[in-house]
């Protein structure tokens, strides 16, 4: 879930053959793609996410999900594109109504009839204000594939996700929430008539995102059935979360985005859970380090050495337990929050990297292997030695070929057995 190293040591994604596949589950090997070379992100000023354009009107009058509040033109879009940063309303996890901020971007040529939409997920930034993309001064180079998707014509809608930018806490991985805000992103970027963009909606999301893409694509039908869902994608997601962070305690990876995590289900769902506790999942030594690890953002340079710092002493000490899922509430509602919990109407495209080291393979393996058990209709890809930050990128080009396909009428593959 970890975005950091992609900055700091990626000079770009190059072209390799896959051969193989892991045996465990039925996977189609794809060919990756060269991708723009991402550059270093800085903050925009001190703490621009709590300027006037992220606050919402207060009180907030009640409007639609997906009803745009604002917007204002981005003046970090790439070259032949525009792009718009936006505020949105969307449905908070008690049904109320909130304010979600994120980024719309479109080629900058005339459009010709309907745009298709791609709503983008975004991996782990953070979870500080600061820490959201459209804040970051190189926001649009999180999009995983954007060049091309803007190159083939696509309207590219990307969520910040509830909280992050915007008041409140960043609900962090909690699915419900992160596929409302990428479902209601589309919603206003349509409102937007400069983007020219139609019903037909494609979800594409890497490790936090892939989570996020996956609830949107299984809310989609109910929840914004005004919305023609193609497809979702989802690269390394974050899917087994019981067994991610129990493979994951003893990294600065699992640390960092553990800690993130157990603060963010404690302050979402304690008032429901008066039992729970913090320190049923975190030392008191790990719980100390919360307040400094929290204003960090794992999509800024700067910050990778102060994350490093923090964590790397807690290595051994951080949890409190080595088995998340049996711990109650906690394991409940990291079972909730599991993707594939229900059946997707639309056709799903998975990638994963062999080497990742915070997403395992082996919980991907488990998630596809459950979702061809609801007999949902998978092309999992399997990329051999490629890290977690790269595989959103390696697989961009896949990700293309298979939505073109799908808009062609061609039949989705499906690697299940």
């Amino acid at each position: 879930m970890r975005t950091t190293r992609l900055f700091a040591t990626v000079a770009a994604v190059v072209a390799v053959s896959v051969t193989g596949t892991l045996a465990a589950v039925p996977a189609v090997a794809h060919t990756t793609g060269k991708q723009p070379t991402p550059t270093t992100t800085t903050v925009l000023g001190d703490n621009p996410a709590v300027g006037a354009f992220y606050q919402p009107p207060n009180p907030l009058p009640k409007k639609k999900p997906g009803t745009l509040i604002r917007s204002e033109a981005l003046a970090n879009a790439p070259a032949g594109s525009r792009g718009w940063r936006i505020l949105y309303h969307s449905t908070g996890l008690h049904g109320e109504d909130i304010a979600v901020s994120g980024m719309v971007l479109v080629p900058a040529v005339p459009a010709t009839g309907p745009r298709t939409v791609v709503a983008w997920a975004h991996p782990t930034t953070g979870v500080a204000d600061q820490c959201a993309p459209s804040v970051l001064s190189d926001g649009p180079t999180l999009v995983a594939g954007l060049q091309s998707f803007l190159d083939a014509g696509f309207v590219v809608a990307a969520t910040d996700y509830q909280g992050l930018g915007t008041p409140g806490v960043h609900p962090y991985l909690v699915g419900v929430s992160e596929g409302r805000g990428t479902l209601d992103a589309v919603r206003a970027a349509r409102s937007l008539p400069e983007t020219a963009a139609g019903k037909k909606v494609f979800l594409w999301g890497h490790s936090q995102g892939g989570q996020a893409s996956l609830f949107a694509g299984q809310l989609a039908p109910t929840y914004a059935p005004d919305l023609q869902v193609l497809g979702t994608a989802a690269a390394a997601p974050a899917g087994e979360l019981a067994k991610v962070f129990d493979l994951d305690e003893n990294t600065v990876d699992g640390i960092a985005l553990g800690g993130w995590a157990m603060n963010a289900y404690y302050q979402t769902y304690k008032a429901q859970n008066p039992k729970m506790s913090i320190d049923q999942m975190i030392t008191p030594s790990g719980e100390a380090a919360l307040p400094k690890l929290i204003p960090l953002c794992d999509a800024v340079s700067a910050d990778e050495a102060q994350i490093e710092a923090i964590a790397t002493p807690l290595i051994g000490s951080f949890y409190a337990t080595t088995d998340p899922g049996s711990v109650p509430p906690w394991g409940r509602l990291l079972a909730e929050n599991r993707p594939g919990n229900v059946k997707t109407k639309s056709p799903i495209f998975v990638a994963q990297d062999t080497a990742d080291e915070v997403v395992p393979a082996v919980t991907t393996d488990a998630l596809v292997k459950d979702l061809c058990a609801k007999g949902d209709t998978v092309d999992y890809a399997v990329y051999p030695g490629l890290s977690h930050t790269i595989i959103g990128y390696a697989s961009a080009p896949a990700v293309l070929t298979w939505m073109q396909a799908i808009l062609a009428g061609k039949p989705a593959t499906n690697t299940c057995s």
